[in-house]
């Protein structure tokens, strides 16, 4: 066994054969995989092995193509060929006009990613799928690339490829611990010896915690038990002349595909199990859990009903194993927060069929640092300290029984809230507070307007419209008042702080005392990393601000690129700090009520920070606006915060002060043409694609510039524009493709409605030479839409926060 390479890779299932196949095709080709037993002796051998390329987001749809291209490859291989059905089709059912739209948006999504889906009505699923009723049936969304594949065929091919260009396998190989050095290399030990190793990746599917113990972490990762059987022969299938399509079903929560000449019959039952919460037997190696088919009588009786020749077949074989989900359902692919040189590959419930795609945009990710697709969503570092077992086992449940039910705009289901709270939400809550969620915070999303208030969720313009109307009035009017919990903070301290500043961001950042700047810091490759604010305290404090998700994923990021002989510390407060948001023309006014000292224009201007007292609590007060209004950002110690409430709401009353949420910012924020991390801001497009050419100083030096400077020589790739839809009863969605002359040209990134103008706002990428004639698909339908000059409809001049 080898004592020194440059990965090892933990697991032998489709995550870790696919991660060491592609580390060797991006040009690693001395890498090792380690499998406690056989490959494929975890969850991978007992697989559905259903390959679809429907996904919930464009990353998502492009690394399942990736995995479709590769298993067709490997089928085809005449040395090595395996089995798979490659474009039986599928269908995802849908008995409610909502789910029906959602469909339809996802096919719009899936268009820009040269996905072809299919939304057919009830008649055409039952014509394509002859076994099927449309009893209760609305229609379906067909994938005519759907298949299955043969698991254990796919690792062993994956692992023969590897080997080939260098790799090695080791088998029956348990890893006993792990040990990281001063210079960040790895030594892990096994039970046949030691190996050192720049880089080490956990694979280790539902063992993903005996590893991640061994290098002191914890992943937010849980397993269920999953039960499907397979049928004895069903005439219909024998005699059809043809493969059936794959089947999923939200209306009775299960699915099926066709097995020889029967059906593998799989169920996503409500009275679910978690599996190994408290240990796994270390001889639990290609087993099974006991068959409990009593828990799934109720979704048997909705299969019968829907597919009654199930009625008239037998069970042949019963299967019941572990699979493994994370606190949002998607998988754990990339670097370990607060780790470097390590990486996982986990929580990947649906991994034979996506796991070719993960192990690629993991490989990327491993040599070059960043991915083709921006991967934030399958980023380990979206969950940060709240993301416990008890949570994710909650979710887990909650996620499985949810299967094939997606989440609709603005909807956040109930298992495991509230998460993190601040002193204030039991006082929103009692005023009516409706609540969104942002990195486990629970934050002010509106005030309903009654008791019996309720919204309906959906992919058009609901009941709520008319309350974001009436916040956005109040603030552009008056006087509003908000929570910001959850926004990242970190204090940056040390003598070389400033220049280290200087170097991370590709902006020119104020160093003056009581200024606030706002830039970008850019990766390696010259593309957009991360938004934050520096706010430069009169005592020569340092602040670094940026999105609430960021937290892990800017930290990692600021720490590593400290130099060695640099004196640069970063402390985090983000847990330990609140943002009460004052906005509107009489905030002023609300604020020199509640603190002493001049608040005036001249005293305090627009980008000012200082320290001040609100009533008797101390805060960090910064004239910053993210509505476009007069405001200021009031950053409070929690164990403060309800003083600075009780006196901003005791100042404010004389005033008419108003409490709006989260959702009226995202409409404010539209009109300003202001972007959102992960949304509008993503590591596929540098500074100048992104239209954030004044935030670019190419007069000094600054991280990812050499590459930047190449980008600009070549040309913009895309474009990023602020549009108008012709549309007045549904906002277009993220995702939803532009359209000129019947081609897709751009992609939604954000949009919602515009109620200070009027008018239906879309932020997109888009072709860099289009300029007129475009639509865009609104929940499917094409509606005339039209680019505007800069990027803000509303006080482009910045009138307001200057007043």
């Amino acid at each position: 066994m080898k004592t020194h390479t440059r990965a090892v890779v933990i697991g032998g299932g489709i995550a870790g054969c696919s991660t060491i196949y592609h580390l060797t095709q991006e040009g690693w080709t001395d890498v090792v995989l380690i499998e406690r037993d056989e490959l494929t002796s975890g969850t991978t051998w007992h697989s559905a092995a259903q390959v679809t390329n429907f996904g919930m987001n464009q990353t998502m749809v492009g690394l399942k193509t990736h995995s479709i291209n590769l298993y067709n490859d490997l089928a085809n291989d005449p040395e090595y060929p395996i089995n798979y059905h490659h474009g039986d089709g599928g269908i995802r059912l849908a008995n409610t006009q909502a789910q029906m739209d959602g469909y339809a948006q996802f096919a719009s999504m899936a268009k820009g990613m040269d996905v072809n889906f299919e939304v057919i009505d009830a008649k055409e699923c039952a014509r394509r799928h002859p076994l099927i009723s449309t009893d209760n049936l609305v229609g379906g969304l067909w994938d005519p690339l759907d298949g299955d594949i043969d698991p254990a065929q796919l690792c062993q091919a994956l692992a023969r490829r590897a080997r080939k260009a260098g790799a090695e396998v080791y088998r029956h190989t348990p890893v006993i611990g792990l040990t990281q050095h001063k210079d960040d290399s790895w030594t892990v030990h096994t039970e046949k010896g030691d190996i050192t190793c720049e880089v080490v990746v956990n694979a280790g599917g539902y063992r993903v915690n005996e590893v991640g113990a061994m290098m002191g972490v914890h992943h937010p990762v849980a397993s269920m038990e999953h039960q499907y059987f397979l049928t004895e022969e069903i005439p219909a299938i024998r005699d059809a002349g043809h493969r059936m399509p794959l089947l999923r079903c939200p209306i009775s929560d299960y699915y099926c595909r066709q097995e020889k000449n029967g059906l593998l019959l799989g169920f996503y039952e409500q009275e679910c199990k978690t599996w190994g919460m408290d240990g796994i037997d270390p001889k639990f190696v290609n087993a099974l859990c006991p068959d409990d088919l009593d828990r799934v009588t109720d979704v048997l009786e909705g299969a019968f009903a829907r597919m009654p020749a199930l009625m008239e077949a037998g069970i042949h074989t019963v299967v019941n194993g572990p699979i493994t989900y994370t606190i949002d359902g998607a998988p754990l692919v990339g670097p370990i927060p607060g780790k470097r040189n390590a990486f996982c590959i986990i929580g990947l419930r649906a991994g034979v069929g996506e796991g070719g795609g993960h192990g690629w945009l993991l490989a990327q990710q491993i040599v070059h640092g960043e991915a083709c697709y921006d991967t934030w969503c399958i980023d380990p570092r979206r969950f940060t300290g709240h993301a416990n077992v008890e949570l994710t086992a909650l979710k887990a449940i909650e996620d499985y029984q949810n299967e094939f039910r997606f989440h609709f705009p603005h909807e956040h289901r109930p298992a495991g809230r509230p998460a993190k709270t601040t002193p204030l939400t039991p006082i929103l809550a009692a005023e009516g507070a409706e609540f969104t969620v942002v990195n486990g915070w629970e934050r002010l999303d509106y005030i309903q307007p009654s008791a019996d208030f309720h919204e309906t969720h959906g992919f058009y313009f609901n009941e709520a419209f008319d309350v974001v109307a009436r916040d956005v009035k109040a603030v552009q009017t008056g006087v509003g008042l908000t929570e910001v919990n959850g926004f990242n903070r970190f204090a940056l301290s040390g003598d070389d702080v400033r220049g280290f500043i200087d170097r991370m961001f590709c902006s020119k950042m104020t160093q003056k005392a009581g200024r606030v700047g706002l830039g970008y810091l850019l990766n390696h490759h010259g593309n957009i990393k991360g938004e934050a604010t520096i706010a430069n305290l009169p005592d020569g404090r340092i602040w670094y601000g940026s999105a609430a998700a960021s937290e892990y994923h800017d930290m990692d990021w600021l720490t590593q690129n400290i130099g060695a002989d640099e004196d640069v510390e970063v402390q985090s407060l983000t847990n330990d700090h609140t943002i009460l948001l004052l906005a509107g023309p009489k905030s002023r006014d609300v604020l020199a009520a509640a603190s002493r000292g001049d608040w005036s224009k001249e005293a305090f201007p627009w980008l000012s920070v200082r320290e001040a007292f609100i009533g008797i609590a101390p805060a960090i007060v910064m004239a910053v606006s993210f509505s476009g209004e007069l405001a200021y950002e009031i950053h409070m110690p929690n164990n403060q915060l309800y003083a600075a409430y009780l006196a901003l709401q005791a100042a404010g009353t004389p005033h008419g002060i108003h409490l709006f949420g989260a959702r009226a910012v995202e409409s404010m924020r539209l009109e300003k043409g202001f972007r959102h991390w992960k949304a509008d801001l993503i590591t596929e497009f540098n500074p100048f694609e992104s239209d954030l050419d004044r935030f670019v100083d190419m007069g000094k030096e600054f991280i990812g510039k050499d590459a930047l400077m190449k980008m600009q020589a070549d040309g913009p790739r895309q474009k990023f524009v602020t549009m108008t839809i012709e549309c007045s009863d549904a906002p277009a969605h993220p995702g939803a493709s532009v359209v000129k002359d019947g081609k897709v040209v751009g992609t939604i990134t954000s949009a919602d409605w515009g109620h200070r103008v009027g008018k239906n706002i879309a932020m997109a990428f888009v072709n860099p030479d289009v300029t007129d004639g475009l639509s865009v698909e609104v929940i499917g339908v094409p509606q005339a839409a039209t680019i505007i000059d800069g990027s803000c409809l509303y006080d482009p001049d910045m009138a307001l926060p200057r007043s």
